[in-house]
């Protein structure tokens, strides 16, 4: 008999003869049977059985269901083949760029962030412990394709990829700000790559470096799927 058969079978006499074992229990037993008799009569326990049932039964056989395997396009298993070697690695390093007060204040008017140590040189003098503005971690942030390079249509960094798409960010911090005037890069290193339908899924860390700086403005880890 099949266990979920066996649990139907025993919801159902348990929901005709309920009191034959209730009588035996103590109060506080009672209540739990009470709990699982109105699960199993709503039968939440049955479905619970068969959401959670890995295997299908065939010929009285027991059968694991494999993933059908993925099956990717020569150019992306080209790129897949390349990648794997490069697992740990650092993979790129941007140019420097910028992060000047004109930059900041664009970010604060189109944020409606306009706090004063973003954008009141004057007060950030006297007042900030860093004696000037600072960038908003999220205009840091929002540089990363720029940074890594991955916006310039005349170098595009996939080029065999039909098409990149920016999936997220498993993780962000800001360890140091990026102060008015400071330049910065990035830096990137290849964590993790997936074949997936139609194509792959990378994983890079990108360090945000500060010119002179020992500590970096951002670390994220960025999540690019590519399409083929």
């Amino acid at each position: 008999m099949k266990v979920v058969d066996f649990l139907k079978h025993k919801r159902e006499f348990l929901s005709k003869h309920p009191f034959e074992l209730k009588d035996w229990m103590s109060p506080t037993i009672r209540d739990y049977w009470i709990e699982f008799l109105n699960k199993a009569n709503n039968s939440q326990l049955i479905s619970w059985v068969k959401e959670h049932q890995m295997q299908a039964t065939v010929n009285n056989k027991e059968v694991i269901k494999e993933p059908k395997p993925i099956e990717l396009h020569p150019e992306a298993a080209a790129l897949l083949e390349e990648f794997t070697t490069q697992i740990g690695e650092e993979i790129h390093v941007g140019d420097w760029l910028t992060v000047d007060q004109n930059r900041i204040n664009n970010f604060a008017d189109v944020t409606d962030d306009h706090q004063w140590i973003h954008t009141d040189p004057e007060r950030a003098e006297t007042e900030s412990p860093f004696k000037t503005t600072i960038a908003h971690g999220f205009l840091t942030l929002s540089l990363l394709s720029r940074l890594t390079d991955s916006v310039d249509p005349e170098k595009p960094q996939y080029p065999t990829a039909k098409m990149t798409v920016n999936y997220g960010l498993n993780q962000v911090r800001f360890p140091y700000p990026v102060k008015s005037g400071n330049r910065v890069r990035a830096r990137s290193r290849l964590l993790k790559v997936t074949p997936i339908k139609r194509g792959l899924e990378i994983e890079k860390e990108i360090s945000v470096e500060i010119e002179n700086c020992r500590r970096p403005g951002c670390v994220a880890i960025s999540v690019v799927r590519l399409y083929f």
